[in-house]
């Protein structure tokens, strides 16, 4: 491979990707509105996919009883039975509430990983990894940004 090949396919991997380019969802906004509902930092990962930084989130110490809800559209997206503490500084679940999320792959940082999304609004959650605990394995990893929760 020549390196200019090489150089072009390296920066087109690692373009940020809009979460609603991948989709049609019940929930659409403009860009201008997505921006006048959330902070620069939700707008970052939201609509960006971007990644807040660990430790970060109040969300991620947060064991009461609950849901965790979109930020961006409000539906019920995970459930507090299934968080557990991954000790990475992002609150992760082993599993999310049925018919809540989408997932693609992401590309990026040349790594193949698995991306989730709102499935109602496309709105950025994180990522899944398969080094979770049982049952499913799964470590929903998930930036508290994305997130609001509701006390049972």
């Amino acid at each position: 491979m020549k390196r200019r090949t090489f150089m072009l396919t390296a920066l087109a991997s690692t373009a940020v990707t809009p979460a609603m380019a991948e989709g049609n969802f019940e929930v659409t906004r403009s860009d201008a509105q997505w921006r006048a509902m959330l902070t620069p930092a939700q707008y970052e990962v939201m609509r960006k996919e971007g990644t807040e930084r660990p430790f970060s989130s109040p969300l991620d110490k947060n064991y009461a009883a609950g849901t965790y809800h979109c930020r961006g559209c409000d539906l019920a997206v995970y459930a507090s039975e299934h968080k557990y503490d991954s000790k990475t500084g992002w609150p992760s679940f082993f599993q999310a509430k049925p018919n809540a999320i989408r997932t693609k792959q992401d590309n990026k940082l040349f790594m193949r990983r698995t991306e989730c999304h709102c499935r109602r609004c496309g709105s950025h959650f994180g990522h899944i990894f398969n080094d979770g605990p049982k049952p499913t394995g799964k470590r929903h990893c998930l930036n508290g940004v994305s997130l609001v929760f509701r006390a049972a």
